[in-house]
């Protein structure tokens, strides 16, 4: 298969202006349709090179029951008489990830249950929905697991359930399709939008109105639709989809009040939303990759606005992980002598590599844009959320900008991109804010920090021992360093954001439901009734709570950054609160031992302002 013959560098260059555009966050339709460009010219190449590699595994097994020569030459005949619809098969989001996922698997980097027949015979699935699509004549055998058949772009069939994996035929010619799996038949077409016994189309949803407008699939059915593994289609009954496209209709309505230069670039790129299980209130899920250049999961969103703002932010990395395909903003770790590093970002449980840390920046910075236009144009019931957003997500871009921007790694162009991100957030950082929320987002943020240290980094156990040396012999407490603690990532580390997830309910619904812990309404994952107490401004009955639990309890990880949060309206325990709130991780590990290697248990007002008169003074921690 190839593109039609042209004059164009058989490499693949983003012109300077759509770069600049790139670079700051932005850019217009003109420049996703170069992205487009390359990622067809990349997906291709993996094509190729996943086949000829297949084509060898199946004539070295003996026993592929899919012909993967035939899938091939099934495509090179559909390409021939229709083009545009093997352009949409090869580059819908789900083939990406198939492409992706079946290489590391030939390459032995990805493991799985699934045969690899099934695996690399997903080639002749797309085969027989381009082939379908194409409304050419065409026979050819498909993966098919419990009776399921896919036909990626167009549907899938439900046959009655077998065994897990087998095989269904799939014939078809200018009329329509017949899908055969053991004595039972489905038959489709040549509507594949219409509903038939055992069919189920593939849905679309409209983005905007009249000439501008555009659809992108509702992709239930496509096995490579999400970005961890094979999945089972999952068809929403009818009012869940109805409702996906109401609320794509409202999120679209906002995007072209606040951000109509955004839209013609998502109406352009964007190709499918595959529904994920709705989650709970202001914790949307949502998720994008690379392999899937315009594929979005994503879970309902309570509003129009959460599904604007999820928009924008999976684009974003929809756009960079194109633009990293064509020009690397990060080197790899092993070509310079600077170390693989792990670095906090705000919008994360987890420790991340600086290439992730990049994609983080690149979308909360459109996120933080698109609230700070939104805050202005909300309504007053909605408006102190929107600033609260705002607030939050300009100090996390900021200060995680500034953690990075000079990292020894990063291409010429990823300095370029840091240092256009860094001059656009620096104009944002005057903008005025509520008292209110620009309090709760600080907060938030500060929590999310002090908690992710208490549970990932770890202070040198040398001088965690002189440290408690000196408080069992009534010393001064010992210069401390950051320099000296290490990073050890904490898999049991999750719902980091409680903070800023119930300030959120405090800032929409002040005297609701939430505020109770045992309440049935609103769930907040993670949040114990001392997050509920900081978050209702009860600090004095958080403190109280606390020092009991810290001095003859078990506590939590997390119960000394909860502690700093506690004594912030205490002006007599500023260099506890000080202390506890940046570094949490030392009052965890020297409490730790002392209980551990001498049975105490220490006051931990007295532990946490111990400790905050070391780092007061002058020296190397801080």
């Amino acid at each position: 298969m190839s593109g039609a013959p042209d004059d164009r560098s058989a490499f693949h260059s983003i012109p300077a202006d759509g770069l600049h555009g790139l670079l700051h966050g932005d850019g217009d339709g003109a420049v996703i349709d170069e992205l487009l460009g390359a990622e067809r010219s990349r997906r291709l190449l993996l094509l190729r090179a996943l086949y000829d590699r297949s084509i060898r595994v199946a004539s070295d097994s003996g026993d592929f029951p899919v012909s993967l020569r035939e899938a091939w030459e099934s495509l090179e005949r559909a390409q021939a008489e229709a083009p545009g619809v093997v352009e949409e098969v090869l580059m819908a989001p789900g083939s990406g990830t198939w492409a992706s996922a079946a290489l590391r698997r030939l390459r032995g980097t990805l493991r799985s249950d699934i045969p690899i027949w099934a695996t690399l015979g997903h080639l002749a699935s797309l085969a027989a929905a381009a082939s379908a699509a194409a409304r050419i004549e065409f026979t050819l055998r498909v993966p098919a697991f419990e009776g399921t058949v896919s036909l990626p772009g167009l549907g899938c069939a439900v046959l009655p359930a077998r065994e897990d994996w087998t095989t269904a035929r799939v014939a078809g010619d200018r009329w329509g399709v017949r899908i055969t799996c053991g004595g039972d038949e489905v038959v489709v077409g040549p509507d594949w939008e219409r509903q038939a016994p055992g069919w189920r189309p593939t849905r679309r949803l409209t983005l905007g109105q009249d000439e501008a407008a555009g659809s992108v699939t509702l992709e239930e059915h496509d096995p490579y639709r999400t970005f961890f593994g094979p999945t089972a289609p999952r068809v929403l009954p009818d009012s869940e989809a109805r409702s996906w496209q109401s609320s794509l209709t409202e999120a679209w309505n906002v995007l072209l009040r606040d951000t109509p230069a955004q839209t013609d670039a998502i109406r352009r790129g964007l190709r499918s939303i595959t529904p994920m299980p709705k989650g709970e209130r202001f914790r949307p899920y949502s998720s994008s990759s690379a392999e899937a250049f315009g594929g979005i999961n994503a879970s309902l969103p309570d509003e129009g606005c959460e599904l604007a703002a999820t928009l924008v932010h999976e684009f974003q990395h929809v756009k960079l992980g194109a633009l990293t395909h064509v020009a690397p903003l990060v080197r790899r770790a092993e070509e310079t002598q600077e170390p693989s590093e792990l670095f906090h970002a705000p919008w994360r449980d987890d420790p991340r590599p600086l290439e992730g840390v990049l994609q983080g920046i690149y979308a909360f910075f459109g996120v933080t844009r698109f609230w700070r236009v939104n805050r202005r144009a909300a309504d007053v019931a909605h408006a102190p959320l929107a600033h609260f957003e705002f607030a939050l997500w300009r100090e996390a871009v900021w200060s995680t900008l500034g953690s990075v921007r000079g990292h020894e790694r990063l291409t010429p162009l990823g300095r370029r991109l840091l240092e256009s991100l860094l001059h656009s957030c620096a104009g944002w950082l005057g903008d005025d804010v509520p008292d209110a929320p620009l309090r709760l987002a600080r907060e938030a943020l500060a929590s999310h920090r002090a908690r992710w240290r208490e549970h990932h980094v770890r202070p040198s156990p040398d001088l965690v021992d002189e440290a408690v040396r000196a408080w069992r012999q009534g010393d001064a407490c010992p210069p401390l360093a950051h320099t000296a603690s290490s990073l050890v990532p904490d898999g049991d580390a999750c719902f980091l954001d409680t903070a800023a997830v119930l300030a959120r309910h405090r800032l929409t619904d002040p005297d609701g439901s939430w505020r109770d812990p045992s309440a049935t309404g609103d769930r907040v994952r993670g949040a114990d009734p001392i997050d509920f107490l900081l978050a209702r401004g009860e600090r004095s009955a958080a403190l109280r709570e606390l020092a009991d639990q810290l001095r003859h309890g078990d506590p939590v990880v997390g119960s000394w950054a909860a502690l700093g949060r506690a004594l912030a309206d205490r002006p007599e325990d500023r260099a506890a609160c000080r202390f506890l709130t940046r570094s949490p991780e030392w009052a965890r590990a020297v409490r730790e031992s002392l209980h551990k290697e001498h049975g105490q248990r220490p006051d931990p007002l007295a532990l946490a302002a111990w400790l905050g008169a070391a780092a007061s003074r002058p020296g190397p921690f801080g």
